[in-house]
């Protein structure tokens, strides 16, 4: 990988925000401090496939990282998983925002429809708000895969944020913890270095 998914807010900002996080979300960094052990115990992922000794030249016999690794020799997991945090962040403040355009940019279309129709019921609602994460979120390898020529990472997110929203009914503070599996997808044959969001799904905590 090499620099990250790209954000465009405002015409002007395009350019440096996207390559923001084009550098981001291109290379990752890697785990995170020991949590508690309860966080421990809910955020360790299965130990990624090692790679073999001798791949042959076509890669033939290789599977999840390294066979990510041996199409993409560039790609660091490591980097990748620091990218992918600093893309958590930006995509749950984006969509406590309502922030669609930044969306747009992050999110692959099936994920973009169901965020959408969750900003949308909001705002039928009358209802804004606002996060703010109370520590920085784990991220952890769960799998990598390639298929064909796309290669799959699924990252599991740690995370404890505070949520403030207001409405017709008031103010309400709500301090959240959640576990998440999201998966980032890239077509290695593409010039194009991003990586898109392509499913999230809830993860025991």
């Amino acid at each position: 990988m090499s620099n990250v998914l790209e954000l465009i807010i405002f015409a002007g900002l395009a350019a440096v925000v996207l390559y923001q996080l084009y550098s981001v979300l291109g290379r990752r960094v890697g785990r995170q401090p020991e949590d508690t052990a309860a966080d421990n115990a809910a955020v360790t992922g299965p130990t990624p496939t090692p790679a073999l000794d001798a791949p042959d030249d076509d890669g033939v016999g290789l599977t999840g990282l390294p066979a990510v690794k041996h199409r993409d020799p560039s790609f660091d997991l490591s980097r990748f998983l620091a990218g992918a945090k600093g893309a958590y962040e930006m995509i749950v403040r984006a969509f406590a925002a309502g922030d669609r355009e930044m969306l747009t940019n992050l999110l692959a279309p099936n994920v973009m429809s169901s965020f959408e129709a969750g900003i949308a019921a909001r705002e039928a609602d009358g209802t804004t708000e606002t996060v703010e994460f109370l520590h920085a979120p784990r991220a952890d390898l769960e799998r990598a895969e390639l298929v064909g020529d796309a290669a799959r990472i699924t990252v599991r997110f740690l995370a404890e944020f505070r949520s403030r929203s207001k409405g017709p009914e008031g103010e309400a503070v709500d301090d959240k913890r959640t576990a998440e599996l999201w998966t980032f997808e890239r077509n290695l044959k593409s010039r194009d270095p991003n990586w898109m969001l392509v499913h999230v799904d809830a993860a025991e905590a």
